[in-house]
């Protein structure tokens, strides 16, 4: 039988933390951080299982791209 796991953290910019590295760092993926400027790159990073980015019914179909621009 499956067991579920849900972990949810707060990022802070106010220590020193960006909550676009940490999603680049989770997806394995390429992001740039708007607010600094600084591109964080995990795409040579291993061992990502699965990932989806669930967005609700609404949605505009071009948000599940992480690395949009507004």
């Amino acid at each position: 039988m499956p067991i579920y796991h849900l972990e949810a953290k707060v990022i802070s910019r106010g220590t020193g933390r960006s909550a676009a590295a940490v999603s680049a760092y989770m997806s394995c993926s390429k992001i740039l951080n708007d607010y600094d400027g600084v591109q964080h790159d995990y795409t040579h990073k291993q061992g990502l299982v699965w990932e989806q980015v669930f967005l609700p019914e609404n949605a505009p179909a071009e948000w599940k791209d992480r690395d949009r621009k507004s």
